[in-house]
């Protein structure tokens, strides 16, 4: 079952953002079960999707700091317009910046396309769009999460995650306080979604 929802959800990478505007989901919310003692993934939601090379990336969405965004960026770059937390986005490069954003258009520099009008990345131009916007939706995470192709399927079959389609309304939550619990809830009672 994870092998095929993989297949559906990430089968889609090879194409180009221009194209994937239009298509399907490319994103999926790792639910971390109530077994998983991996420190870095201990309770945590997982906003995944996967690269061109089949790699998967995401961030963690549940796990905000008070981190200041002045730490990750240059001082000539100007974040007042950022008012949210800086999230712990995962232990891989923690100290580079990713945003998720929303997007009527395609991004002119390189993103990951996640759902129909969101978008991960870690391309410092779209990042200094972003932070220029007042109106932008967006939500910015200090590192990442990233398995290797076939490393992910691997978790699942250990019995790692619980998953469930991603939405825009979870990405951009105001408050993440019980969001794990919430989705480990929903994913026990949704067995067709459930690993």
């Amino acid at each position: 079952m994870a092998r095929v929802l993989i297949v559906l959800l990430f089968g889609l990478a090879g194409f180009t953002a221009q194209a994937q505007q239009n298509l399907p989901a490319n994103g999926l919310l790792l639910i971390a079960k109530p077994g998983l003692a991996d420190p870095n993934f201990e309770r945590t939601v997982v906003l995944v999707t996967q690269t061109e090379d089949a790699a998967t990336v995401g961030v963690i969405i549940n796990r905000p700091s008070k981190l200041k965004l002045s730490l990750f960026v240059s001082p000539d770059i100007p974040t007042q317009n950022y008012r949210g937390p800086v999230f712990l986005g995962g232990p891989v490069m923690r100290q580079v910046v990713i945003a998720v954003f929303r997007s009527d258009t395609v991004p002119q520099a390189p993103a990951f396309h996640v759902l129909k009008n969101i978008y991960l990345t870690l391309n410092p131009d779209n990042i200094e769009k972003l932070l220029a916007d007042p109106a932008a939706r967006y939500r910015l995470y200090a590192g990442f999460s990233g398995w290797a192709p076939d490393q992910l399927e691997s978790e699942f079959m250990r019995d790692g995650w619980y998953f469930l389609p991603a939405d825009e309304a979870t990405l951009f939550r105001d408050n993440t306080e019980n969001l794990w619990e919430e989705l480990v809830e929903r994913a026990i009672l949704a067995p067709r979604t459930r690993n």
